[in-house]
């Protein structure tokens, strides 16, 4: 969602860059193409051979660096887990793993788990019961429209997070949701792809109230369809939703039958058990307007049918094998192009990782993330901090007044390296053996009860949102804080081993990355409190605002396949933030040299070294439906246009001589320069 600002694209595995070469630490000489020109394409430059000779597994939409250390967590944290279940760790863990593996009870319950939740959906009698339904489906969800985990039908979402206005403490958001579907362009969008989509869309519907045992599915499937096109009609585009001064609206409980009528909304707070919840900001006032409508609209018995397949699909994974095989042809085959399930295990240990992941995390960060490597991790980003304060201090079109303001965001950040100092408390969720279904609805119920209970109590600003065994990195503006897991902490982002300008070429600009979103177009928003406020001069801001136009043309004019561009506009976040950090990582490892020389890896010196490990950050192949989904779906740019980045960087040119001509060399004048 919005504030969780994951770096990682949604692609998969690359083998570590020493992996050809394994007497060396820092840049893989073989993965690099050298018979591309870096001006040209320095994405192939640096990557070209390994994209050559590898093949993306049939388990996967793509494979990338980010996934291979996303292999090698899901291995340790299956060992862990093992170990647990000989009785040396928290029998919590055990019991929802081994509920997850036990297939044969799983086929054996076959429905019946399902049962008791579709007949309260059956008993339905009126818009005032569904209400009440609708809002007893409410979970917490980050994103009301994520289908990869195991969620309620949500025709909402909830967040829980520090207010806009007052970030002292947890507030209530409300966000648009009821699609099943990646995003409203799968709805909308009029072209041949995703006409298609949506007739093998048609077809899953169908089957998956088949299998439940519904009558006349095809024509259910229809009216659930056609429900959710209208649904996708009031939703905001991704890029609009990032806009957080349009997000910024509070409604009183009472304000949300005059603002959004339809909706029986005293109902759905009581089923939601919201009632005494005075507000909510409100993330999409248009789309909340509409949906509401719709349930006056729409017949009772459609939104029943819509009900019931939500709920279905939703556990898909945790029913019989032709409910998960069936979830698995559309969303895995159809919607990224992956041929094959991933492992049960892994799957398994995903669910470990969504239920119970402190519980886990903490074991993982006591055997895999030794105290030196946090030592360092950390002395890392106190230089890259204080290499983005002298660039705030050397810009020219900066009033002294923002500098302040920005300098003053930069001293109040906390950034957590490897765990968190607290670990979450899960006594309270119970978990029992031989009940994977059950396990996942208390699951839900757990957080989302865990969350509300939160509302109007002081913020823990040093709360992390990712456990240590996650690949990838956050940044949370309405904390004003950053989070690197110690499983991004290490080879090849991270080696303790290698030369400053490949640590500071490969993690050093993740961590670039994440500092930089606290300027970037949301994160500018905030002010050093986490606060949504205007902190800026109004010239700052048109300049802020011209510079990152700019950046936005930049990328869509970027054309992975002839009939679709990259949106500038809403990736332009997390280009900023490649921009910026890359530059704050660059100017951090120059400083850590302190005019020493870099030894040469093959023939290359330390610069060249720091932006070839920054290009081998994104060495990624990824299947054209996975590709497609990407572009759709997620604000960060394809892997291949962030290695361009480079273009905006003048160190780059006279690292590699770039040269006028060259495909990605652009005149200094139109090189984006931010921060």
């Amino acid at each position: 969602m919005k504030f969780l600002m994951v770096l990682v694209c949604a692609l998969a595995a690359l083998p570590c860059r020493a992996g050809a070469q394994d007497s060396v630490h820092g840049i893989n000489v073989s993965n690099m193409d050298r018979s591309v020109k870096p001006g040209d394409d320095f994405f192939a430059y640096c990557n070209g051979s390994w994209i050559k000779r590898t093949e993306i597994p049939p388990d996967r939409g793509g494979i990338g660096v980010f996934t291979a250390l996303d292999i090698l967590s899901n291995k340790r944290m299956a060992d862990l887990i093992a170990e647990i279940s000989k009785g040396s760790g928290p029998r919590q863990v055990a019991d929802l793993y081994n509920s997850y593996m036990d297939e044969a009870g799983i086929e054996a319950k076959s429905v019946a788990p399902l049962r008791p939740h579709l007949d309260a959906i059956a008993a339905i009698t009126n818009k005032r019961e569904l209400a009440r339904t609708l809002g007893a489906t409410l979970r917490a969800d980050v994103d009301a429209l994520d289908n990869t985990n195991f969620h309620t039908p949500n025709l909402f979402g909830l967040w829980v997070a520090p207010g806009f206005n007052d970030s002292e403490h947890y507030a209530a958001y409300l966000l648009q949701g009821g699609l099943q579907m990646p995003d409203r362009e799968y709805y909308l969008a009029d072209s041949d792809r995703m006409r298609d989509i949506r007739t093998k869309y048609a077809t899953h519907v169908a089957t998956m109230l088949k299998l439940a045992g519904f009558s006349d599915p095809d024509n259910r499937a229809a009216r659930v369809i056609a429900l959710e096109h209208s649904i996708a009609e009031t939703h905001l585009t991704l890029a609009e939703d990032q806009d957080v001064h349009k997000a910024n609206n509070t409604w009183a409980q009472s304000d949300f039958t005059s603002k959004a009528p339809g909706l029986d909304w005293a109902e759905y707070f009581r089923g939601a058990g919201l009632a005494k919840q005075a507000s909510f900001i409100v993330w999409q006032p248009s789309a909340f307007t509409g949906e509401s409508a719709l349930v006056a609209s729409v017949p009772l018995d459609t939104w029943k049918d819509w009900l019931a397949f939500h709920l279905v699909d939703a556990y898909a994974g945790v029913l019989p094998k032709a409910f998960a095989d069936a979830s698995f042809d559309f969303f895995g085959k159809t919607l990224s192009g992956t041929p094959e399930q991933r492992p049960r295990w892994q799957r398994g240990v995903a669910v470990v990782n969504e239920f119970l992941g402190d519980e886990v995390g903490k074991l993982y960060a006591q055997r895999y993330f030794p105290p030196e490597a946090k030592t360092e991790a950390q002395a890392m980003v106190s230089n890259i901090i204080a290499a983005f304060r002298k660039r705030i201090d050397a810009l020219t079109w900066m009033d002294p007044s923002t500098k302040a303001e920005a300098q003053a965001k930069l001293s109040t950040l906390y950034v957590g390296v490897g765990y968190p100092d607290k670990w979450r408390d899960y006594s309270a969720y119970n978990v029992k053996a031989g009940d994977i279904f059950g396990n996942i609805w208390r699951g839900e119920l757990f957080d989302y009860d865990r969350q509300v209970a939160r509302l109007g109590g002081p913020v823990d600003r040093k709360e992390w949102s990712m456990e240590p065994q996650t690949v990838n990195a956050v940044n949370l503006p309405l904390k004003n804080a950053l989070s690197f897991p110690a499983a991004i902490l290490q080879p090849p982002f991270f080696d303790p081993l290698a030369a400053p300008a490949d640590n500071y070429g490969a993690i050093g600009s993740i961590i670039g990355h994440e500092i930089s979103h606290t300027f970037d177009t949301e994160g500018s928003a905030f002010d050093s409190k986490g606060r949504v406020r205007n902190w800026w001069t109004a010239s700052d801001l048109a300049h802020f605002e011209a510079a990152t136009a700019q950046l936005a043309a930049q990328y869509s004019a970027y054309k992975p396949f002839p009939d679709l561009s990259v949106n500038g506009r809403q990736t332009l976040a997390e280009n900023i933030a490649d921009v910026a950090g890359i530059s704050a990582a660059y100017d951090g490892y120059r400083a850590a040299m302190a005019g020493k020389t870099t030894t040469r890896i093959d023939t290359f010196n330390g610069d060249q070294q720091f932006f070839i490990a920054f290009g081998q950050n994104w060495g990624s192949k990824t299947r054209e439906a996975s590709l497609r989904r990407q572009v759709a779906t997620d604000p960060h740019a394809p892997a291949e246009y962030r290695a361009a980045t480079v273009r905006n960087i003048d160190a780059w040119y006279n690292a590699f001589d770039v040269q006028a001509g060259e495909k990605l060399y652009l005149p200094p004048a139109e090189r984006v320069r931010i921060w």
